[in-house]
């Protein structure tokens, strides 16, 4: 059985590459949506950075034997 050929026209085939070309660009410049923080969470991240480097964080353990839980 002869399988048919199809010939694609030339200004598909010139649309299809222009797409690729954009997807790839977006792929390049995508931003991870789980890397955006919101404006609270960026205060909450620097708070913890200070608490850190003045070593007054307290651990969970910690926390539970303060409250006697």
């Amino acid at each position: 059985m002869a399988h048919a050929t199809a010939t694609i026209p030339e200004d598909i085939i010139k649309e299809l590459k222009a797409m690729r070309k954009d997807i790839n660009y977006i792929k390049t410049h995508m931003v991870d949506v789980d890397s955006i923080m919101a404006k609270e969470d960026y205060i909450a991240l620097e708070e913890y950075k200070k608490e850190k480097s003045k070593e007054t964080l307290v651990s969970h353990e910690q926390l539970k034997k303060e409250l006697g839980l």
